[in-house]
């Protein structure tokens, strides 16, 4: 039962939560390389975000999906290279952690958009409630 353990942690060595580089062989300077990959990732997505914002090469509307692919991209970089996110079983607390604040963002933004939709649909003009028309300055 032993050995068996061990050849699945073998085959997991990349898998390791932050704070336990020790465990799995890997150096101070392994993590360091591997937050130095992260910023240089974060840096390049960053620059491009403003390359394609600001070039003529891409057709208009598709500036607004290319950011949103860009953004993405980002959070996925931030998650793995900085907040050490990764597929091992001990993450998945971590992970459903962030799906559930997500989730929660998701609809406290998305409710808050529709309510003041709705609401800006059901306001009487202020015409009718003044009878007269105000004056903007």
């Amino acid at each position: 039962m032993t050995d068996e353990r061990n050849a699945d942690d073998e085959g997991n060595v990349g898998d390791v939560g932050p704070g336990f580089m020790e465990a799995a062989d890997h150096s101070v300077r392994q993590g360091i390389q591997g937050y130095l990959m992260g910023f240089a990732l974060a840096a390049l997505l960053t620059v491009a975000s403003f390359y394609v914002l600001h070039t003529t090469l891409i057709w208009g509307p598709g500036i607004v999906v290319m950011l949103g692919v860009l953004a993405v991209a980002q959070i996925g970089v931030h998650l793995v290279f900085f907040m050490h996110l990764t597929t091992a079983p001990d993450n998945t607390n971590n992970v459903l952690a962030l799906a559930f604040g997500i989730l929660i963002v998701v609809l406290i933004i998305g409710g808050s958009i529709w309510i003041m939709n709705r609401l800006d649909e059901r306001l009487m003009p202020i015409e009718q409630t003044t009878g007269q028309t105000m004056q903007m300055p």
